[in-house]
């Protein structure tokens, strides 16, 4: 918010440097003031932290004023000051930006920009650019280290799971249920179940405190967290420590490339060969020799410059954590490059085939499915359409994390469907009948190919229609055929029934993309009780 100068005699100014440094012993919370001087006009900004801009050498040595001064001078304007706390340790990448530690205050001085807002260090007192979802607003729920914002019932229990995490490690999220209750996650270990998670309803007070059990309540989410960390009171385990947080999704390679993304190939170092797409190659590369990035190149005269700009284009508009995150481009000259977000596991169906994820456990395909769902259900929701949805085109990062990639033959479609130009290539075998035959590409087009990378994924990478060549499978599933439930990869009969009904013949009798993302995130936790009650007396 702007604060307006006010018109201010130099003795004043005097005594309003003397009070910074009385309120800063104070343990005030430091607030800004704007004055100008009225004779010489010259404008001084103030901040009440020992810091403030001298321009008159007396100012140095000025006297210690009243304690009175404080009524006087917070009659001045002032800014509503916002104090951050560091959630995470960040590492300045360019000059403009602010390296902090988790735990550090930060004073805001411009949130208006959606990534990265403008801060003042209460420590360093360096100024400049931070991003804004490393930060929560000091004493809110959201700076607790317990508390996850935007976490889903079946990734808490990903988070959890993990071998470091000891028994009674939790977290607090939003209920998907209730706008104003949380849900409580708590890692837990029986004899014959092994560690799994249990999860209990924080229901809200009318008063605006907390409970889990009706014989104990509370006035805060913090203060509820701290009796159960002393004694279980009916839970299956007291509280013993926070899940550890995993560091956000940033969207840029820095805060001076958030509005232009064209960089200097200089600034690219090309490390190793990942892999070869449909129009060149990919590569694992660093920026600047410090950030992680894949580099995807364009084959020279394989595709116009355009045709893969907009590629490019697509993925930069488009923010949500199950997408990969385009980063820049580097089109002035041949190869152009795409760099985008480095995912560790590679694509899907190389880690399903090659690596680790051949080890995968039922439940982790699942949490797959529901992540693949979950970011096809955004890209419902913007009305575009994939159109090459397949596991060689989800990636997979640390811990199992899915993203969706290679926008190549996205669109955006302002009515239902879009038709490609004649000519244009399809990779049968993941392409519904009705755009094959007749070009109608759609929201349903891409839940037909959802229902292949199941077959996929529950097959640890088989190939689709085995034995079965592209024109074979174009007849035959006009004649009504469908894969069959595969006999030598356990799938239940109830996931092979939703298959067939991402496969119907009629697009609009398949699911949304928002039903099968509920149904995987929901999945086998209606065959037991959803939610604990913890004993009352």
């Amino acid at each position: 918010m702007e604060v307006p100068w006010t018109d201010t005699p130099p003795t004043q100014i005097r005594e309003a440097c003397k009070l910074g440094r009385i309120l800063s012993d104070r343990g005030r919370h430091p607030v800004s003031y704007r004055y100008r001087i009225s004779n010489p006009v010259k404008r001084i900004r103030l901040l009440s932290l020992h810091v403030c801009i001298l321009s008159y050498s007396f100012f140095a040595s000025v006297e210690q004023p009243s304690l009175d001064q404080d009524r006087i001078l917070f009659s001045h304007s002032q800014r509503s000051n916002k104090i951050v706390v560091a959630l995470y340790n960040y590492t300045a990448r360019e000059s403009t930006d602010v390296s902090f530690m988790k735990g550090d205050r930060m004073e805001v001085l411009d949130d208006s920009e959606p990534d990265w807002w403008r801060v003042l260090h209460l420590t360093t007192l360096q100024e400049g650019l931070i991003p804004w979802n490393f930060v929560a607003v000091e004493r809110s729920v959201e700076s607790e280290d317990w508390f996850f914002e935007n976490v889903s019932r079946k990734e808490a229990g990903k988070l959890l799971l993990v071998d470091e995490n000891p028994r009674g490690t939790f977290l607090v999220r939003p209920s998907e249920h209730n706008p104003r209750g949380y849900s409580l996650s708590v890692k837990d270990w029986e004899e014959g179940r092994g560690h799994h998670v249990k999860h209990y309803k924080i229901k809200p007070l009318d008063n605006g405190g907390f409970f889990i059990a009706t014989n104990q309540t509370f006035s805060s989410l913090p203060a509820l967290v701290m009796a159960y960390s002393k004694n279980a009171l009916g839970l299956c385990h007291v509280l013993s420590k926070p899940c550890p947080k995993p560091q956000p999704d940033m969207w840029d390679l820095g805060p001076e490339l958030r509005d232009k993304w064209e960089i200097n190939r200089n600034e690219i170092q090309l490390i190793s060969e990942l892999g070869n797409g449909n129009f060149g190659k990919v590569y694992y590369g660093k920026w600047r020799n410090k950030i992680e990035v894949a580099v995807k190149t364009l084959r020279p005269g394989t595709m116009s410059t355009e045709a893969f700009l907009q590629e490019a284009a697509i993925m930069k508009q488009f923010r949500h954590r199950h997408l990969v995150a385009l980063y820049a481009v580097c089109s002035k000259e041949e190869p152009i490059y795409i760099v985008q977000e480095y995912m560790c596991n590679g694509s899907l169906l190389d880690f399903l085939r090659k690596g680790d994820g051949k080890y995968m456990q039922f439940e982790d395909l699942i949490y797959i499915a529901a992540q693949v769902a979950s970011g096809m259900e955004y890209l419902e929701s913007k009305q575009l359409i994939h159109r090459d949805l397949a596991a060689r085109n989800v990636l997979i990062g640390e811990k199992n994390k899915a993203k969706i990639c290679d926008f190549g033959l996205a669109r955006v479609i302002e009515d239902d469907e879009y038709c490609p130009k004649q000519g244009s290539r399809f990779p049968v075998k993941w392409t519904a009948p009705e755009a094959i035959v007749y070009g109608r590409f759609s929201i349903k087009s891409d839940v037909w190919s959802y229902g292949i990378l199941l077959m996929e994924l529950f097959t640890y990478g088989q190939v689709p229609y085995p034995g079965m060549h592209g024109r074979e499978v174009i007849e035959q599933v006009d004649k009504g055929y469908r894969m069959p439930k595969p006999l030598n990869h356990p799938l239940p009969d109830s996931i092979y029934r939703l298959m067939l009904q991402c496969w119907d013949a009629s697009p609009e009798k398949r699911p949304t993309f928002e039903f099968l993302n509920h149904y995987f995130e929901s999945f086998n936790v209606t065959s037991e009780i959803p939610y604990l009650e913890p004993p009352t007396d």
